[in-house]
């Protein structure tokens, strides 16, 4: 499944410190349990893709007018 390519698919998203001072992203959906942890800097990487994914999302939103970040600059799947 690509990024622009829409699903009826549901899930719960949790986001967290785990007790060994992990960041952990837990994906939970029908019929599935992902545990995602990542060190403390590479989830400040995540957060800082994220924030320039949502950035860009709401420019094309708004007609394009504000730029934002260019879709794949990510550094891919995790």
């Amino acid at each position: 499944m690509s990024i622009n390519k829409e699903s009826d698919i549901a899930a719960n998203l949790q986001i967290g410190p785990t007790s060994v001072g992990m960041v952990r992203i837990y994906v939970e959906g029908d019929g599935i349990e992902l545990p995602l942890d990542f060190d403390p800097e590479e989830a400040l990487e995540i957060a800082e893709e994220l924030r320039l994914a949502a950035e860009a999302a709401a420019g094309m939103r708004d007609g394009g007018a504000k730029g934002g970040a260019k879709p794949g600059k990510g550094k891919g799947k995790r």
